[in-house]
């Protein structure tokens, strides 16, 4: 009884051990995958200069095509994942992680040209 008792605490603490594990990169996915405009906001506390953002940003996203708009704002604004958001619009995550770089590449010459 007493060995059933040591395989049942270690398979019951591998377990804890695995869940652990897996929320942890959960949380650095999110973090990863995160909007950078939260930390901008928090930093910034004038309300005309987040207003002049927000608009900044939502005419950049308007460049977008509809889908690449669609990722990028459930990627960025609204927090998900990347695997959330190829669930909810039936894609891979690799086809979201290829579309949000495209998209980021395409933001960036709209910005810098």
């Amino acid at each position: 009884m007493k060995k059933q008792q040591t395989v049942y605490e270690q398979f019951k603490s591998e377990v804890y051990r695995i869940g652990w594990r897996v929320q942890y990169r959960a949380k650095k996915v999110r973090i990863r995958e995160t909007s950078f405009c939260d930390k901008e906001s928090a930093a910034v506390d004038n309300f005309t200069m987040n207003s002049d953002n927000r608009l900044l940003l939502e005419q950049l996203m308007d460049t977008l095509p509809p889908r690449g708009r669609a990722i990028m704002y459930r990627l960025y604004i609204q927090e998900q994942t990347e695997s959330e958001v190829a669930r909810q619009l039936n894609l891979s995550q690799q086809a979201v992680n290829k579309w949000k770089r495209k998209m980021i590449q395409q933001l960036s010459r709209t910005v810098n040209f």
